[in-house]
């Protein structure tokens, strides 16, 4: 019987195993893109992927508009890292508090439960209203964006911590704050990961928005200044800008995540 566990355990392959797929996805995605690009009609709106990646590659020479790629990388950046951190630094003790108090989970919950399936995106007239067209409401949209998903995740994590856990804790004498600090917010970190992963995610959907709305600069930019232009290469350049950085940002938080969570299978 252990026999069928080991090739359950090992059924997704080792780390290089996997790389080797993944190079195999990409290099059989490009060759579709390549082939469907030939096409006489396709290819007038459908630039082939080596046109692109020249096109992207380029961009970090040569700038587009008055910033090279690198920099519009950057302001993109700047922008949902400040939104982000803000959302995070409101949302999760904004969660651990709900989850611990009756009073404000009966207070705050149904505004959330509300609030919730509202896209991010609904938030920008009401961001340009209030804050006009500068860089002021950027950082309200990419926040509330966060702030949300950051928020019920949190709460989740710390509402659903094992009783027994509670219990040990209680029979070894702790405390209400060390209940909270060695129990509860330990138990939540995983759910908080999650939220975090999630939310950075509809971070990007919010800035790259943003900068379409009124930006000089950004990923947004680019892509909205390709379009004005009847340019399809740029903007796929910028569609591929952004997934380069999603990608690395989402592997820097779970590696994060397994720092912190070594305790727990979720982290692993």
């Amino acid at each position: 019987m252990s026999e069928p566990k080991k090739r359950n355990n090992n059924f997704a392959g080792s780390k290089s195993e996997v790389i080797v797929m993944a190079v195999f996805a990409f290099a059989c995605f490009f060759c579709v893109w390549y082939l469907v690009s030939l096409n006489e009609r396709i290819g007038k709106f459908f630039p082939n992927p080596i046109v692109v990646l020249e096109s992207f590659f380029q961009a970090f020479v040569t700038p587009i508009g008055q910033n090279t790629m690198l920099e519009h990388i950057f302001y993109s950046l700047r922008r949902v890292t400040t939104g982000f951190l803000l959302g995070a630094f409101i949302g999760i003790p904004l969660g651990l508090v709900m989850a611990c108090s009756k009073t404000l989970r009966a207070l705050l919950m149904p505004l959330f439960s509300i609030v919730r399936p509202i896209p991010g995106l609904a938030w920008i007239p009401l961001a340009i209203l209030w804050f006009g067209l500068g860089e002021s409401s950027k950082y309200f949209l990419i926040c509330m964006t966060a702030l949300v998903g950051i928020t019920v995740q949190t709460y989740h994590g710390a509402l659903n911590v094992d009783p027994l856990h509670i219990g040990a804790a209680r029979m070894l004498g702790a405390n209400n704050f060390q209940l909270f600090t060695n129990v509860i917010i330990r138990s939540a970190i995983p759910y908080i990961f999650a939220g975090l992963q999630g939310s950075f995610a509809g971070a990007w959907c919010a800035v790259i928005a943003a900068e379409m709305i009124r930006s000089d600069e950004g990923v947004g930019w680019i892509i909205f200044n390709g379009m004005n232009y009847a340019n399809t290469t740029q903007v796929i350049a910028g569609m591929l800008a952004i997934g380069i950085v999603g990608l690395i940002t989402s592997a820097l938080l779970r590696a994060l995540e397994r720092s912190f969570c070594k305790w727990n299978i979720q982290g692993k």
